[in-house]
Formats: structure tokens, C-alpha cells, sequence
């Protein structure tokens, strides 16, 4: 009996940290795990699903073709055409993992979306406990209703819309006519407009205009028109 308890946790628990989209609900909402075949190695605590991958917990839900879960260790991983969604989040890649300790690290053909927010890289790593923050190691892009914000490196707190681009930086704002580029990048849209500081060989082009500094500041304001400093 014990053992069958202990194969419903780690069922439970792999379809939550398996999911990129982290459900915070403490595991406090039932859990289900459909599959073509489940493998429990009581010896191990290693949980195997493979073949049409469904887990559900609460509002998030994770598909793929498959998935594995350690009790014993918290490691976890779903991969094979991966879809997770969670709340207004949703993720699409090719590997998942987790270390079960509020670190997910997306791989392969990365996408994800959040109401008007959507991120895209080869790898993303995702800690969902610290503001919904993202790296991309390896570069990528972030897209806004502000603009699209590339770099060689990019890291983003999706709920303070915060966003940092180190390596061949780039904005470009079709809806402020304004694309502009440097160094390092670093975006806060908590402002009132939406403030864009690019530095190290920065630049900005809007119409037929163009700056070069060290340092720029872009304010994107919210009637469309844009602001140099």
C-alpha cells in the first residue's frame, strides 16, 4: 500500500515539475498522468510514460511523447513535440527538464507566449519563482507590443517586463518607426512610455534620422511616437 502511495505522489509531482509552465499551487490540486505505457521502479523511484503523453494538474497541462520523473532525486524531464500550457502561458520545444527546484530548461525549437509577450531561442531556462524570469544563453528574441528585442544573449522578468540583451543588441519598433541597436540593452516597460538604454556603440534610426552614442535612451511612448535622449 505504501508503494502505490508513493507511485500517486510521483505521478502527482511529475505533472507539475515536469512542466516548463510551473503550476504554484503546491501540489494541492489533483494530478493525472495518461500515457500508451506507465513504468514505476520502486527501487529507483524513476516514473516512465511513453506514448501520447497527457499530465493535468489544476490549469496547466503538458503533452508529449515522453516523460520521466525521479521521486527520489525531483529530476524530471518531457520531450518528444512538446506543448505545456499554464494560466496564459504556453510553450512549445522539443526537451524539457527540471531539477525540481523551480529551474525548467527548455530545449529545441523553443517558443512561448504570454497575452502580448511572446520569446524564442534554441535554449531557454525558466524560474517561474522569480518574477516568470528567462535566459537565453545562446540568444533569441523577446517580442512586445513595444518591439522586438534581439541579442546574443537575453534574459527577461516577464512579470515586471524587464528585459537585458548583452552581444549585438537590437530594437526594432515598427509601431514607433524606430530601430536601434548597441552593445547591451537593457528595456523597463513599468515605465509611463517604456524605456529602452542601449550601450557601447549604440545607435538609433527613426525616419530619416540617426544617432550615435556610448549611451542612448529611447522612450516608446504609449501614442506611438518615440523619444531620443
Amino acid at each position: 500500500m505504501k508503494n502505490w502511495k508513493t507511485l500517486a505522489i510521483a505521478t502527482a509531482v511529475l505533472a507539475v515539475t515536469a512542466a516548463p509552465l510551473y503550476a504554484q499551487d503546491g501540489g494541492k490540486e489533483p494530478a493525472s498522468l495518461d500515457a500508451d505505457t506507465v513504468e514505476y521502479d520502486m527501487g529507483s523511484g524513476l516514473v516512465t510514460a511513453t506514448g501520447n503523453v497527457l499530465m493535468k494538474q489544476g490549469d496547466s497541462k503538458v503533452t508529449g511523447a515522453r516523460a520521466t520523473y525521479n521521486h527520489e532525486t525531483q529530476a524530471g524531464l518531457v520531450e518528444g513535440g512538446v506543448i505545456a500550457v499554464h494560466g496564459d502561458m504556453r510553450l512549445t520545444c522539443a526537451r524539457v527538464t527540471t531539477d525540481g527546484k523551480g529551474h525548467m530548461q527548455a530545449t529545441g525549437d523553443v517558443y512561448g507566449t504570454q497575452q502580448d509577450k511572446s520569446f524564442s531561442g534554441d535554449q531557454v531556462d525558466y524560474y517561474p519563482n522569480e518574477s516568470e524570469y528567462i535566459v537565453m544563453e545562446k540568444g533569441g528574441y523577446i517580442k512586445t507590443s513595444d518591439g522586438t528585442f534581439t541579442a546574443a544573449r537575453l534574459e527577461g522578468w516577464l512579470a515586471n517586463e524587464h528585459y537585458v540583451g548583452t552581444g549585438n543588441a537590437h530594437l526594432v519598433s515598427p509601431a514607433r518607426d524606430i530601430e536601434a541597436g548597441g552593445d547591451s540593452l537593457d528595456y523597463d516597460g513599468k515605465t509611463a512610455e517604456g524605456k529602452a538604454t542601449l550601450t557601447g556603440n549604440a545607435w538609433a534610426t527613426q525616419g530619416n534620422n540617426t544617432l550615435h552614442s556610448n549611451r542612448l535612451t529611447i522612450y516608446l511612448a504609449k501614442d506611438g511616437k518615440a523619444a531620443v535622449q
